[in-house]
């Protein structure tokens, strides 16, 4: 009983690393973009760690199915992450949430794998790359339009 107790505390431990992990970057996009933000980020990182969990619950050590799991994932994360991209004339907002998205899910798979020195690096990454860069992006000047 006791090693079953332990081992349901971890599942616990690893959804809510997950949540933890994609708050920076939830929260940088909450204030900056506002197409997607606090709540879509974790609930990305939450529910790819619970396919990767539940998938690992069913299919014990057959890699081709945990493949599967993760195309599925992969598919479904960037459909979400496309809903994030709006396009008006000749200006295209939202790729930065699509892909920081994206990447929000491999993280919360890299939990559900307890692959954590891997989930805590995409975490700094991905919220590393949108502010340096979200900074650098401000001091570009924008190109003429030629029409």
């Amino acid at each position: 009983m006791t090693g079953n107790l332990e081992f349901e505390w971890l599942i616990v431990l690893q959804l809510v690393v997950a949540i933890v992990l994609a708050l920076p970057t939830a929260w940088n996009r909450e204030q900056h973009s506002r197409i997607m933000g606090l709540r879509t980020f974790p609930l990305v990182s939450l529910g790819a760690c619970a396919y990767v969990l539940v998938g690992q619950s069913f299919i014990a050590d057959s890699p081709d199915a945990m493949a599967r799991i993760m195309q599925g994932l992969l598919s479904g994360i960037g459909f979400v992450g496309g809903g994030a991209i709006l396009k008006n004339n000749d200006h295209v907002k939202g790729t930065a949430s699509a892909a920081s998205i994206w990447i929000t899910g491999a993280l919360g798979a890299a939990v559900g794998f307890r692959l954590w020195w891997l989930a805590v690096l995409l975490s700094a990454m991905n919220f590393g790359i949108i502010m340096v860069m979200s900074r650098v992006k401000r001091d570009v000047p924008e190109k003429p339009n030629d029409d």
